[in-house]
């Protein structure tokens, strides 16, 4: 099966670098980011109008690249887990993880036996439809799956060191705008709560030996969130890229028309 870059990355001792995709799932974007260098990418289901066909097509063109393919499911559902799974993503991502159960259940649509309980169709997309020996696709499967849960409330919060505990686990990912929301301290990224909860994920991470994921939007958020120790990182969407990059430009240019 594809090599997962973010795992690479991450046993190398080095930060997984990535980026999510909310609107511009075009036939090049995957071309695009692996010109960029990235090491993963998220396909954002939640909060577009991405359907299973066309995170399908998204997953099967990035097997043309290096970069991993990470789907952000809608709910973390059964039915959603494992079909982007036999898509052949290499992760997934699910929002608002706030107990132990949530993220059991996650982990079990996402493995194979005996970590898992995940069902068995092979052949498929996710084994670039041959047929492989199903114990070592089973076993090299498992290893090479990354599960993040995103830890986006106060509950989410309380039951941290639950969730960390969970084998199978990977990535503890700071959803900033919700977990500020739920705190009552909506985009408040320097209120001393938070930061004390951003620390908190930091050191609840590394004591389970997991990465502390997040998405900055901006060089300093960037600079500000990897110095507390957030060792994952998505360079924002495709939407702020585009939009940020345009105003920029064409205010540019207004002035030097002027």
């Amino acid at each position: 099966m594809k090599t997962n870059r973010f795992r690479q990355v991450c046993e190398s001792g080095g930060i997984p670098v990535g980026h999510m995709i909310m609107e511009f799932a075009t036939r090049g974007i995957a071309k695009i980011l692996e010109a960029a260098k990235l090491d993963f990418v998220l396909l954002d289901m939640e909060h577009t109008g991405f359907d299973t066909d066309r995170i399908a097509d998204q997953i099967a063109w990035f097997k043309a690249t290096p970069v991993a393919p990470f789907v952000r499911v809608p709910q973390g559902f059964y039915h959603f887990l494992a079909r982007t799974m036999d898509a052949g993503a290499l992760g997934v991502m699910v929002a608002n993880v706030e107990t132990a159960e949530q993220a059991q259940s996650i982990v079990g649509a996402v493995k194979y036996a005996p970590l898992g309980h995940r069902g068995v169709g092979l052949g498929g997309a996710h084994t670039d439809y041959v047929m492989p020996d199903p114990a070592a696709y089973f076993a090299e499967s498992n290893r090479n799956t990354t599960v993040i849960c995103q830890i986006e409330s106060t509950k989410g919060m309380e039951n941290l060191e639950a969730i960390a505990s969970v084998e199978g686990v990977d990535v503890l990912w700071v959803g900033h705008f919700d977990l500020t929301q739920s705190m009552g301290i909506p985009a408040q990224f320097h209120h001393a709560r938070f930061l004390e909860a951003m620390r908190t994920v930091v050191e609840t991470a590394r004591r389970h030996g997991l990465r502390a994921g997040i998405q900055p939007a901006t060089k300093e958020q960037a600079q500000e969130w990897m110095a507390i120790g957030y060792d994952a990182i998505s360079w924002a969407s495709d939407i702020a890229v585009y939009r940020n990059a345009l105003t920029e430009a064409v205010e540019a240019v207004r002035q030097h028309a002027c």
